[in-house]
């Protein structure tokens, strides 16, 4: 496998993101959201775990409690949608995010073509990551994958599925998880509130953008 043309190096943080091949679904349900969230959480680990399926009987055989490494990666901000995800990373164990991104693929497929009655790739080839190279894009960052639904502008059962699975929640305080490490990020900000505001407003102004690029391609092809 070719090296990457951004190396993914430990304590930098990183945009990772891909879609379902042919911009397929890949999460169409609870269920498939529910094996999701499980797999960002149980893959996450130094030490491999093997199948979810077969950690639930070491979960059982320890009482709950199956041992745990150090983490891999630590998630600051998330949003799993119908057909993609986007994942804002922090890098914490060399080639930590190569070996969970590999993990998730590799599990979530699994499990999807066992419930869908399908064979081959699910995902569109290797995840895509984007070095956060500064503070200002850390920030801008967190807004577009805590909102990815606004950016998108998903609505009806879609918009439902993503907003219970996506880290908003959590920034906004009316989540009880504190799956995401938000500290980098709310502690530029009085409280919650004011990080709502701000993330709102870079939304916005993506949304703004992508609108004058639309309108700027029209009258190029015009």
């Amino acid at each position: 496998m070719s090296a990457r043309k951004v190396p993914l190096v430990t304590g930098e943080f990183y945009h990772i993101y891909n879609r379902g091949v042919d911009k397929r679904t890949v999460f169409s349900d609870e269920s498939d959201l529910e094996r999701c969230m499980k797999s960002l959480e149980d893959f996450n680990v130094i030490e491999p775990i093997g199948s979810i399926y077969e950690k639930s009987f070491a979960d059982k055989r320890f009482g709950g409690q199956a041992s745990k490494s150090g983490k891999l990666v630590n998630f600051v901000a998330y949003c799993v949608n119908p057909n993609h995800y986007h994942f804002l990373l922090e890098q914490v164990a060399d080639n930590g995010i190569e070996k969970f991104m590999h993990r998730l693929g590799t599990g979530y497929t699994r499990y999807f073509n066992e419930k869908e009655k399908r064979s081959g790739s699910l995902f569109q080839g290797r995840f895509k990551a984007v070095h956060i190279d500064s503070n200002e894009y850390l920030l801008h960052a967190s807004a577009y994958v805590n909102l990815n639904d606004r950016v998108h502008q998903l609505g009806g059962q879609a918009s439902k599925l993503v907003q219970s699975r996506s880290s908003w929640g959590e920034y906004k305080g009316e989540s009880k998880s504190n799956f995401c490490s938000k500290g980098i990020i709310l502690e530029q900000f009085k409280n919650a509130k004011e990080y709502q505001k701000f993330a709102e407003s870079s939304v916005e102004d993506t949304m703004e953008r992508r609108a004058d690029l639309r309108e700027m391609e029209r009258d190029l092809l015009e």
